[in-house]
């Protein structure tokens, strides 16, 4: 069976990274076209700018979307206390740096103690 090749909203991947930012923000929804209209941050520009020298970078920058030039690189994202390393795939294109690098981990309780149920308070320490 063949792998089916990726498209977005009907361009592929080649069309998308020939096409330019402002054709490339008619496609994407109204919030991330109007992110992208207002212009990127100093910090976004920077980013940007080291992509294209390198193949990996580190960065803080969790609300940039995510356009066609990233596609194949390597992004080290900050979640609040280290980098989680992302490789951007195609069908990441339209989504903000910080939906895939989770900022909060799943919190597991373990046993009550000794005293915290009516059923433990009788139980020896022992």
């Amino acid at each position: 069976m063949a792998k089916k090749e990726f498209t977005y909203r009907g361009k592929k991947i080649e069309e998308l990274k020939e096409m330019g930012l402002s054709k490339f923000m008619e496609l994407l929804p109204s919030k991330e076209r109007r992110k992208i209209k207002r212009g990127f941050t100093e910090q976004e520009k920077i980013l940007l700018n080291n992509l294209k020298s390198k193949d990996s970078v580190k960065t803080h920058c969790r609300d940039l979307v995510i356009i066609p030039e990233m596609v194949g690189k390597v992004i080290s994202i900050f979640n609040g206390k280290t980098f989680e390393v992302l490789r951007v795939e195609p069908d990441m294109l339209g989504h903000r740096l910080g939906e895939f690098s989770i900022t909060r981990k799943k919190l597991a309780h373990s046993a009550p103690g000794i005293g915290a149920t009516k059923s433990s308070a009788s139980v020896s320490v022992k």
